[in-house]
C-alpha cells in the first residue's frame, strides 16, 4: 500500500486512536488535578511511584508476550487463516494468565523489600502489597490488547481506552475524595481493573478461537516462539521502566516528596499529550510494518510516512506547550508546581527526537532483532540515569529534563543507523525538513521564554498556529483530499516550495 491510500490508512488509525487518547488525556488531567489540589506535590509524587512500580513489575511478569502476541496474531491473520489465529490465541491466553498469576505472587511476597528500598519506609508494605493486584490485571489486559491490535480491531481498542479511562478516573477520584491519601492505591488499581473488564467484554465478542483445542506440545511450541523474542522485549521494557524507577528513586531520596512531585507533574504532561501519537504507532503501524518488513522499499516508505504524519500531528501541541508551559502547569496542577516548568520544557525538546526515533525502533522489533533492541534501549536508559546522577546536585529537579533530552540525543542516531542496516532506511527530504524546522522553532521559543515569559507565550502560539496550518495543508495533500481543500492545497504547495528554496 503506497501513496494517498497508505497515508489515509495512517491518518484513519491515528484519528481513531488519537481521538480516544485525547479524551483520555482530558480525563487523566482532571484526575491528576484532583490529586494535586487534595494532596499537593507529595501526593502527585507518591502516585507516580505507585504507577511506575506496577509498570516495572508487569513489564517483567509479562515477558514481552503482549508485544510478541501482536506480532504473532498479525502474522497468523495475514498468512495462516482462522485456525492459525485460534492456535495463537489459545497460547496467548493461557501463557498470559500463568504469567499474571506468577508475577502478582512474586510482587506480593516482595512488598516488604520494595517498601524498604524505594520508600525507605516499612509502613508502606501493605500499600505496596495491594499493588500486586494491579500487576496481575495489567499483564492480563496486555494480552487482550495484543489480540485486538494483531487483528487490527482499532475501533474496539479505542472504545476500551475511552471507557476504561473515564470509568477508572471517575471511580479513582471518588476513592480519593472518600479516603484521602489512602485512596491513591485504589486509584492506581482501578485503572487496569476497568481496562481488563472492558477488554474481556470486547474479546468475548470475537467468539471462541477457531480450530480444535491445541495439545500441550503445540502450545509449548507457540510459547517457545513467543518467549524467544518476548524475553528480549521484556528486557528492553525492563530497561526503560527500571531507568524511570531509578530516576524517581534518586529524586525521592535527594529532593524528597516535594521534588518527586515536581518531576512527576512534568513527566505526566509530557507523556500524556504525546500518547495520542505513540499509541497510534503501536496499534496500527507496528502490525503493518511487521507484515511488510522483508520488503525493504515498502518498509522504508512506511516508516517515513509514519514519521511525517507523527511530526505533523505533534508539532502544534508541542510548540504551544513550550510557550505556555507556566500557565499549563498552574492550570493542570497549582501554583505550588512552579519548578516543574523547567523540567517540562527540556523534556519537550527531547520529545521531538523521541517522535522521530519511535518508528525506527519498531523496525528492529518487526525484524525480530531483540538483542539489538535491548542493547540500544540499555544505552539510552544508561544515559538518562547517569545524566540525573551527575546533574541532580547541580541543577536540582531540572536535571531530569536535561537528562531526558540527552537520552534521545544519544538514542536517535543509534536507532537510525541500525534501521539503515536492517532495511537500507533513509529519511525522505520532507521528514528531514520538518524535523529540522520543528527543532529550530522549539529552540527559538525556549530562548524567548527564558528571556521573558510573555515573549515565549506569544511566539509559541504564533508558531503553533503556523504549524497547524502547515499540517492541515500537508495532511490534506497526502490523503488525496479534494473539493474545497484542493485550491488551499495548491496554495500550500507553492508556499512550501518557496520556503524550501
Amino acid at each position: 500500500m503506497t501513496g494517498p491510500s497508505s497515508y489515509r490508512t495512517i491518518l484513519r488509525s491515528s484519528s481513531i486512536i488519537g481521538g480516544a487518547q485525547v479524551i483520555n488525556i482530558a480525563v487523566g488531567l482532571v484526575k491528576i488535578k484532583f490529586v494535586a489540589v487534595l494532596l499537593g506535590p507529595a501526593g502527585v509524587g507518591l502516585l507516580g511511584l505507585y504507577l511506575i512500580l506496577i509498570q516495572t513489575a508487569s513489564s517483567i511478569a509479562a515477558l514481552g508476550i503482549g508485544s510478541v502476541g501482536t506480532r504473532q496474531i498479525a502474522s497468523a491473520h495475514a498468512l495462516g487463516g482462522d485456525e492459525a489465529v485460534g492456535r495463537t490465541r489459545r497460547a496467548l491466553f493461557w501463557g498470559t494468565m500463568a504469567l499474571a498469576l506468577i508475577g502478582a505472587v512474586i510482587f506480593f511476597l516482595s512488598s516488604g523489600l520494595i517498601a524498604r528500598m524505594i520508600f525507605r519506609d516499612e509502613s508502606k508494605t501493605t500499600a505496596v502489597a495491594w499493588l500486586s493486584l494491579g500487576v496481575a490485571l495489567t499483564v492480563a489486559a496486555g494480552s487482550q490488547s495484543a489480540l485486538l491490535t494483531g487483528l487490527r480491531r482499532i475501533g474496539d481498542l479505542a472504545r476500551i481506552n475511552v471507557g476504561a479511562g473515564i470509568l477508572g478516573a471517575t471511580l479513582g477520584v471518588v476513592a480519593l475524595w472518600l479516603w484521602g491519601a489512602q485512596g491513591l492505591i485504589a486509584m492506581v488499581v482501578l485503572a487496569p481493573l476497568t481496562s481488563f473488564l472492558l477488554g474481556h467484554l470486547y474479546v468475548s465478542r470475537l467468539g471462541p478461537p477457531a480450530g480444535p483445542n491445541a495439545r500441550f506440545p503445540e502450545m509449548l511450541s507457540e510459547w517457545k516462539t513467543m518467549a524467544t523474542l518476548g524475553f528480549a522485549i521484556m528486557l528492553s521494557g525492563l530497561v526503560s521502566t527500571s531507568s524511570n524507577l531509578a530516576v524517581r528513586t534518586l529524586v525521592q531520596h535527594d529532593l524528597g516528596s516535594e521534588g518527586m512531585g515536581q518531576f512527576q507533574a512534568a513527566w505526566t504532561i509530557g507523556m500524556t499529550y504525546l500518547g495520542f501519537v505513540l499509541a497510534a504507532m503501536a496499534t496500527d503501524y507496528y502490525p503493518r510494518l511487521s507484515a511488510t518488513i522483508n520488503d525493504h522499499a515498502s518498509a522504508t516508505r512506511l516508516v517515513n510516512e509514519q514519521t511525517e504524519v507523527a511530526l505533523l500531528l505533534f508539532a502544534p501541541a508541542l510548540l504551544a506547550m513550550l510557550g505556555l508551559a507556566p500557565w499549563v502547569i498552574q492550570l493542570l496542577y497549582s501554583a505550588e508546581f512552579g519548578s516543574a516548568v523547567d523540567v517540562l520544557r527540556w523534556q519537550l525538546l527531547g520529545d521531538i527526537l523521541k517522535v522521530m526515533s519511535w518508528p525506527l525502533g519498531f523496525v528492529l522489533l518487526a525484524k525480530g532483532a531483540g538483542k539489538t533492541f535491548v542493547a540500544i534501549e540499555s544505552i539510552g536508559a544508561s544515559v538518562f540515569v547517569l545524566g540525573v546522577v551527575v546533574l541532580l546536585p547541580i541543577m536540582g529537579v531540572s536535571a531530569t529534563g536535561v537528562a531526558f533530552l540527552a537520552l534521545y540525543v544519544a538514542y536517535l542516531p543509534l536507532v537510525w543507523w541500525l534501521a539503515s542496516r536492517a532495511i537500507r532506511f533513509r529519511w525522505t527530504r520532507a521528514v528531514k525538513i520538518q524535523g529540522l524546522a520543528l527543532i529550530s522553532a522549539a529552540l527559538t521559543i525556549m530562548i524567548a521564554a527564558y528571556w521573558r515569559e510573555i515573549a515565549g507565550a506569544v511566539l509559541g502560539i504564533t508558531l503553533a498556529a503556523a504549524a497547524a496550518l502547515w499540517a492541515l495543508l500537508r495532511l490534506s495533500e497526502m490523503s488525496g483530499a479534494g473539493g474545497k481543500l484542493r485550491s488551499v492545497v495548491l496554495i500550500g504547495k507553492q508556499v512550501r516550495r518557496w520556503i524550501i528554496r
